[in-house]
This record gives C-alpha cells, structure tokens and sequence, in this order.
C-alpha cells in the first residue's frame, strides 16, 4: 500500500484509520453482545447487525465516488448510533452495566469523525 497511499485523499485516509478504531471497538463489544444476546435475542442480534453495518458501510463509502461515498458515510453514521443505542436500552433494562469511558470514547471518536466527514447532516 506504499505508493498509493500518497494519491488517496485526506478523506480517504481518515476514513480508514476510522475503519481500524472500528474494527477495534467491535472486538472489544464482543462480549457485551453476546450479554445483550442471553438477556434478549432480538437485541443482541440488533446490535451485532449495526456493528457490521457500520464497518461494510465505511468500508463501502471508502471505494464509492461522489454523492454515494456520502451516503454510505451517512448510514454508518446511523448504525453506530443505532448500535450504542442497544447498549443505552440494555442498560436501562439492566440487561448490561454502562460501558466503560474508554468504549464510550472510541464510539464518540467513530460517531464525531462520520459526522464531520458527512457535513454535520
């Protein structure tokens, strides 16, 4: 990836940084899944549906071009949301405990760079 990493954009370049934090925090989630999964299914499921939603659409929206790069970005930006939003309900239905600030970091670090990249919408 040497030489072509110089041609790509800035844009391109955050994005697959945003991609690895990602991929990291889904892996440091793994276990608060599987807790949302034993407690209630339908949400666990959810969640790990937005997770994955989240990283194919980064990944997507770093190959498209033009309004479709923004759209991908923009429905990443609302799977990760939608995937937090399984953790908050499943602390409030005391189903998990509150996620530690380092992982409420990396989703507000995941969720503050898909919002400047899509132009705040």
């Amino acid at each position: 990836m040497g030489t072509a990493r110089g041609a790509w954009s800035e844009g391109e370049e955050t994005m697959l940084r945003i991609y690895a934090v990602l991929l990291e925090l889904i892996g440091r989630l793994r276990s608060w899944v599987r807790a949302l999964e034993r407690r209630d299914a339908d949400l666990g499921r959810q969640c790990r549906r937005a997770l994955s939603s989240a990283a194919l659409n980064i990944a997507e929206g770093s190959y498209s071009r033009g309004g479709n790069r923004g759209l991908r970005y923009h429905t990443a930006l609302g799977s990760i949301r939608e995937a937090q939003a399984c953790f908050e309900v499943g602390e409030a239905l005391g189903y998990v405990g509150a996620l530690d600030a380092e992982l409420k970091a990396q989703f507000d670090h995941v969720i503050g760079t898909l919002v400047r990249l899509v132009g705040g919408r």
